[in-house]
């Protein structure tokens, strides 16, 4: 897993938005890298910028419960506005680890 996020940081600073979102996804959850709210949130924003659905409902939840960023309830539902039908599809496996997508 740390050579994974590894991978995944170096893709996602070379603006690569799927690795932003699992390098976010990362750092949010403390797998294979120490747990940097902070740092979750720059990277969700980054592929939230390029319309990545999941990466702007994680944002929104990070708002929602202010973690790496001061608690939003405005920005947080702008998020959830731009996912189309919240489209982050969460497997049984995954809930398990956490509720991020």
């Amino acid at each position: 897993d740390a050579e994974a996020a590894r991978y995944y940081r170096l893709a996602a600073e070379q603006g690569n938005a799927r690795a932003q979102l699992s390098f976010g996804v990362f750092c949010a959850t403390g797998r294979a890298t120490q747990r940097d709210d902070a740092e979750a949130a720059r990277y969700f924003r980054l592929a939230a910028e390029q319309g990545f659905a999941a990466a702007q409902q994680n944002l929104a939840t990070l708002f929602v419960e202010g973690r790496g960023v001061l608690q939003d309830i405005g920005k947080a539902a702008r998020y959830f506005r731009l996912v189309p039908n919240s489209s982050c599809v969460k497997s049984s496996s995954w809930r398990r680890r956490q509720e991020w997508c």
